[in-house]
This record gives C-alpha cells, structure tokens and sequence, in this order.
C-alpha cells in the first residue's frame, strides 16, 4: 500500500458502529465446556463496543472523529455518552428502545467470552450521509446488522474504506461484505487456519493492506509488495478488552499521517499494548508523542 495514495481531506475519520455500556466479570479462566461453577474475582461496568473503542483512541490520538452510532432513550445510552465525552457523536435512534449491552467474561490470561443482553435495531437511515463520506479522509464501517449500506457509499465516493472483522474464519457469510471490499482489512487469527493466505487472498482481491493480529506473536501483514511482521510492544496486562480497536487506530494514525507501512504497523503495536495496559476501553490517555517514541519495529518477511 502506498500512504501516498490515501486520500487527504478535512483530516476527519467517521467511524460507523456499536457503542455499548458493558458488565465485565473477572474469572481465572473462561468456561471449558459442560456445567461448572466459576468464582469471578471482580466485577464493573463500563463503555464497549468495538467503535467505541476505535473513536475513543483516534480522538486521543488528535484524529478528528466522527463516530455514529444507534443508541436508546435508556440509562445505558446516558452512560455512554458519558463516557464518549471528547468524541464527536452522531446518535441514530434505537426502533426497539434498547441501548447495545454486553456482558463479558475476562479471563486472567487474557481470553474472553461476550454475550450480547441487548442489540438495538437502526432505523433505515442510520449511518454518515454520502456527502460527510465523501469529505472525510476514511471511514471505518464496523461489523453491525445496519452498516453494510455504508461499504458501497465509501466505494462510490472513493474514501478509503477501513474494516475490521475481528474473529472471521475466512468462510462465514457475514463477513464476506466487509472483507471482500475493504481498502484496509485487519482481522484476528482466533479462528484462521493459515493467514498468511488469507491476508494474500485479501491483498489479490484489492485489499491495499491487510493485518493480521495474533496477540502476544504481534501481528502480520500484507500488501501488494509482500509480508511483514511487527513485534508486540511490551505491556503489563491489566484488561485486553478493545485492545484489537486500538491498535487498529494506531495502524489508521500512522497511515494518515503518511507514514510507512512498517512504522504504521509499530505506532498500532504500541497502541494495543496501551490498551492492553488500562482496564478503560480502547487506549484513552494515548498520545502521538508515545506513538513516535516506539522502539517497537517491524520488518519484512
């Protein structure tokens, strides 16, 4: 991918997709399988939702963000928007009267177990209009039932189209809208069987970059010219929840300021590891200076 090709606009990133207000329960280990007991040793509420947690690193990051999302007249939609204060957010009414909310099992090393309690319905109109597309620099379409629509906007109008897919297998039919047009793809190896082809496969569709987290072995990735690979940044592990949207806020930081691939890929190692380093949401204290400070490196392979 050439960072020379990203387009340069108003400087603003629109982020579409889930913001919720989330259980997290501390347990030594997630369920095996079968009936059993587990003893959580702690428990709190907090913002969620993979969006959230992209917009809450990008704004901290000096990326002026656009985050739309669907939320209700609820207590939940109130703590939300607590906590998003310094994101600039655009609410579409929950049809069904329910705010998005989670409840996930964090288990001690580092695995974790979410069960939707609530998924709000969009209304038909949610979502950036083609014209606040068109003027800004990305957007980044997350996984949601009402977000498809907004892959082929981004296509229509050229704006670089980012996404992020999280645990896909490379079969499921409900990623394939995402994956089979996005400019810049990141996905986890949690359920790949090999992906190095799957990250080719991508970049031979007209993928320009596609990454492949696999946590403590950092990530890989692949463009036109070839792999790399980047280190995971050291980190005292607190919490990995949003963890996979903050480094893909590093890598969309890095890429917009015009950086190389292999620096971008560092700035969004050392993202994640921030994440991975506050029980908050995403990496909330994050700044470019730490960015640039990075001795975390990334390489050919």
């Amino acid at each position: 991918m050439s960072t020379s090709s990203v387009k340069r606009g108003a400087g603003d990133v629109i982020v579409a997709g889930p913001a919720s207000w989330n259980t997290l329960i501390r347990v030594p280990q997630l369920p095996r399988g079968g009936a059993q007991t587990l003893v959580a040793t702690g428990r709190r509420a907090g913002l969620g939702g993979t969006s959230a947690g992209k917009a809450v690193t990008l704004a901290a990051l000096g990326v002026r963000t656009q985050l739309h999302t669907v939320l209700a007249d609820d207590a939940e939609a109130a703590q939300i928007r607590a906590a998003l204060t310094g994101v600039d957010l655009t609410v579409w009414p929950a049809v069904d009267g329910h705010s998005e909310q989670h409840l996930n099992l964090m288990a001690d090393d580092g695995g974790r177990l979410s069960v939707y309690l609530e998924v709000p319905q969009a209304p038909p109109d949610a979502g950036p209009t083609p014209e606040q597309v068109a003027a800004a620099d990305a957007l980044v379409v997350d996984l949601a039932a009402w977000t498809p629509p907004l892959l082929a906007v981004a296509r229509a109008t050229g704006t670089l189209l980012c996404c992020d897919v999280h645990d896909d297998d490379g079969v499921a039919a409900f990623h394939r809208p995402w994956v089979e047009v996005a400019d810049v793809l990141q996905v986890s190896a949690d359920r790949l069987t090999d992906p190095v082809a799957y990250l080719r496969a991508a970049v031979d569709r007209g993928t320009r970059l596609a990454v492949c987290t696999r946590g403590e072995a950092g990530a890989l990735a692949c463009d036109a010219t070839g792999f790399w690979e980047v280190d995971p940044t050291p980190a005292s592990a607190v919490d990995s929840n949003g963890a996979g949207d903050a480094f893909f806020a590093g890598l969309l930081t890095g890429l917009l300021d015009g950086a190389d691939i292999p620096t971008a890929l560092a700035w969004a190692s050392t993202a994640g590891a921030a994440a991975v380093s506050t029980p908050d949401l995403g990496a909330p204290t994050l700044d470019r200076a730490t960015l640039r400070r990075t001795t975390t490196t990334a390489r050919r392979v």
